[in-house]
């Protein structure tokens, strides 16, 4: 299956609750995001094996550890996914889902389909009863425009930076 989506026709699109079999689209389009935050900070901030996250996902997926919608164009083609998995804090009252990848291929932007997997990501936290959706933007200046789109979909800041150690 095409994996880069063409130039939108118009904006009919199906959002549909991955599976395995959508493991390969979805890794190709985690590798197209990370491949565009490091072009845009000038840092290889990111180890990344297309393989190895293929199986990830498909594990990850069959364990209903990590939650993924795909959405498929008129033709089948894949152009964006949302993921999301289940997290814990007592400041956030309980269980909450966090956002880790969003990507809608660059011919699909600022069309619905980035609303469209926010609103299936918001009825999967509402059916799951997590208080909260959180989402890390990457880098601001370079994705103001992911921010803004953050923003219009109901997302308010809420302070901090995202920081990582690598333990391995």
């Amino acid at each position: 299956m095409q994996t880069t989506a063409p130039m939108p026709p118009n904006e009919v699109v199906a959002i549909r609750t991955a599976t395995v079999a959508d493991a390969s689209d979805v890794a190709h389009m985690v590798a197209a995001l990370l491949e565009e935050i490091m072009a845009a900070i000038g840092n290889a901030a990111f180890c990344f094996d297309l393989a190895e996250t293929e199986a990830r996902l498909s594990t990850y997926i069959e364990q209903a550890k990590y939650f993924v919608f795909v959405a498929r164009d008129g033709e089948g083609t894949a152009c964006g996914f949302i993921a999301l998995h289940e997290s814990h804090a007592l400041y956030a009252e309980g269980a909450f889902g966090t956002i880790p990848e969003l990507f809608v291929h660059p011919s699909w932007r600022s069309t619905t389909v980035g609303s469209q997997l926010i609103a299936a990501a918001r009825q999967l936290a509402i059916d799951k009863g997590w208080r909260r959706l959180e989402v890390t933007t990457p880098p601001l200046p370079q994705f103001q425009r992911t921010l803004d789109f953050y923003e219009r979909q109901g997302f308010s800041l809420s302070g901090g930076r995202k920081l990582k150690t690598d333990l391995a």
